[in-house]
């Protein structure tokens, strides 16, 4: 149960559209996902709805990582942070975790709310390597009980990243995904979340001996408990 509690990848980055009330969000959804990513082979699985941001500290599951740490905002709008995250097992490399530090920017493009995140993650275990994300997310939609987004994200692996997880031995862009999101509001409390993505494999990852399929897709959907 711990281990299907800490998947990472979790979709539901529509909570990085911060309400001015700052909630705090538990929940959990169901996803079906790639057994890994370049898997033909899809999985069913349990994963957490998170999102709490206090004065200093912060755990969230909301930029597309089960990860909690530390952050202070620097500019209106601008924050950095380090912080320790759940790295998703291989086809034959079990779960880890890595740690890191972010930057992190909210503003508004128009009336729709944006996110743009710069995150780093050097795995614990220094023979699995690095990973680097550059993230995205637009809120297109609110009326009433609803809202909806979209998001975008590029990660580049290190060369030992590449080796670790796909038997090839070059650096770069690792995959690019994009997804949909939306909620819906029960009550004040409740809140059903829902999102679908689409990962793609890139560069010498892409042809590894191990990959079966270079696109993947996610889809979740839950309920959380807004505190």
């Amino acid at each position: 149960m711990t281990r299907i509690l800490l998947l990472s990848l979790l979709l539901s980055p529509l909570f990085a559209f911060a309400q001015d009330d700052n909630p705090t969000l538990l929940g959990a959804q169901l996803r079906t996902r790639p057994d890994f990513d370049g898997s033909k082979d899809q999985v069913i699985d349990v994963i957490p709805v998170v999102r709490y941001y206090g004065k200093t500290l912060f755990a969230r599951t909301t930029q597309g990582l089960l990860e909690g740490g530390a952050r202070a905002e620097i500019a209106q709008g601008l924050a950095v942070g380090a912080q320790v995250a759940y790295e998703a097992a291989g086809k034959t490399i079990d779960w880890g975790a890595s740690v890191g530090a972010h930057i992190e920017w909210d503003t508004k493009i128009g009336p729709a709310p944006f996110n743009l995140l710069a995150r780093y993650r050097q795995n614990v275990d220094s023979d699995r390597g690095a990973l680097a994300d550059l993230r995205a997310n637009l809120g297109v939609y609110g009326s009433g009980p609803w809202q909806a987004g979209v998001f975008t994200q590029a990660t580049w692996g290190s060369s030992k990243w590449s080796s670790a997880y796909y038997g090839v031995s070059g650096s770069g862009l690792a995959y690019v995904s994009a997804g949909l999101l939306g909620s819906y509001d029960l009550s004040r409390q409740w809140i059903i979340v829902g999102s679908a993505e689409a990962r793609s494999l890139q560069g010498d990852v892409k042809d590894s001996p191990i990959v079966d399929r270079r696109t993947g897709y996610y889809v979740s959907g839950g309920l959380a408990y807004r505190f």
